[in-house]
């Protein structure tokens, strides 16, 4: 009897050692599991800069052009409210917990997501020149871990409108922020077409939005017409812009929709949310399709139309039936 017991007993202890073995194996395939295979779902990290209807525009484009395009992605969303330390922490926070892929709004969260991580894809949108940002190395070959869409306007095209809507107009006045690079980029761009025009440019710069009534005021006083950037601070501000602009009886054009749809006169530009769109073809390309970030160029806008705001057009006693109004999208009525 004992002898049996004792076999038993052994071969009880036999069976756990098989199921210890099973389990430890068990981990070990876990814990070195092919990292390179294909998964279904994503984490993808945005880090924007500042809040204000154009770089939002740019992030809801870019969540529907996911849910379009069937990209099982969970997004976390984080906004540096303007600060730029705060932008590099975000993109350091994306990078430790590993996300998939970076998707940077505005050329500070570009820049300090590319100071964050070499590895980790990352993805921009609302940069004007990537090159001279010094995000990328070349339009069409980026090289590295980062590409995207620039938000680089028609600036030609914009400039031409000033003299179809009034053919006195000679100086135009463009406000724009010292402290962001895009902004001083844009005005180089600026002041090198509006010659072509017969346009001279006076240019007056502000460091915050406390300075802008009494800047605006200023320039107002010396100009014909004002020309606005794509400038985050000034785009924040649009409605107390537009506002001295209509009471000054100036006209504006300028280089994007929500300007226009926050009170400017006209624009021939880019959707920013149809920038966010364009680019999450590029995410579905990176993170579906495997493939490489460094093989794909930076992307224009691909479609502009022409938007003018019907409020403001009818408080500066302009002739809605013109040319240029006549078959423009209206906004603000």
């Amino acid at each position: 009897m004992r002898k049996i017991k004792l076999n038993k007993l052994v071969a009880l202890l036999l069976m756990v050692s098989i199921a210890l073995t099973g389990c430890s194996s068990t981990v070990s395939n876990e814990g070195n599991e092919d990292k390179n295979v294909d998964k279904d779902s994503f984490v993808i990290g945005i880090s924007q800069l500042a809040d204000h209807p154009a770089l939002d525009d740019a992030r809801l484009g870019f969540e529907d052009g996911l849910k379009e395009l069937g990209v099982d992605a969970k997004v976390i969303y984080q906004n540096a409210q303007g600060d730029i330390p705060t932008s590099l922490s975000i993109a350091q926070k994306f990078t430790k917990d590993k996300v998939d892929l970076i998707y940077a709004i505005a050329t500070q969260a570009a820049q300090t997501a590319r100071q964050a991580t070499d590895e980790i894809p990352i993805l921009f949108s609302a940069v004007t020149d990537p090159v001279k940002a010094e995000i990328v190395g070349d339009w069409d070959n980026v090289g590295g871990n980062i590409t995207g869409t620039s938000d680089m306007a028609p600036v030609s095209s914009q400039l031409k409108m000033f003299k179809e809507i009034d053919p006195s107009i000679n100086k135009i006045g463009i406000l724009y922020n010292t402290s962001e690079p895009n902004s001083e980029i844009q005005l180089e761009d600026v002041k090198k077409l509006a010659p072509k025009e017969g346009l001279e440019v006076i240019a007056m710069g502000v460091s915050s939005i406390n300075e802008l009534p009494q800047t605006v005021d200023s320039l107002l006083d010396k100009v014909d017409a004002v020309y606005g950037l794509s400038d985050n601070l000034i785009a924040s501000s649009i409605a107390l812009v537009s506002k001295k602009l209509i009471e000054k009886n100036i006209i504006s054009v300028f280089a994007e929709e929500t300007q226009v749809k926050g009170g400017a006169l006209i624009t021939n530009g880019l959707s920013y949310y149809e920038l966010g769109k364009q680019t999450a073809q590029m995410a579905k390309e990176i993170l579906v399709d495997k493939k490489d970030v460094s093989t794909i160029p930076v992307g224009l806008a691909e479609k502009t139309v022409t938007i003018v705001n019907s409020n403001t057009l009818k408080a500066l006693n302009l002739d809605e039936n013109m040319p240029i109004f006549k078959d423009a999208v209206r906004v603000g009525e």
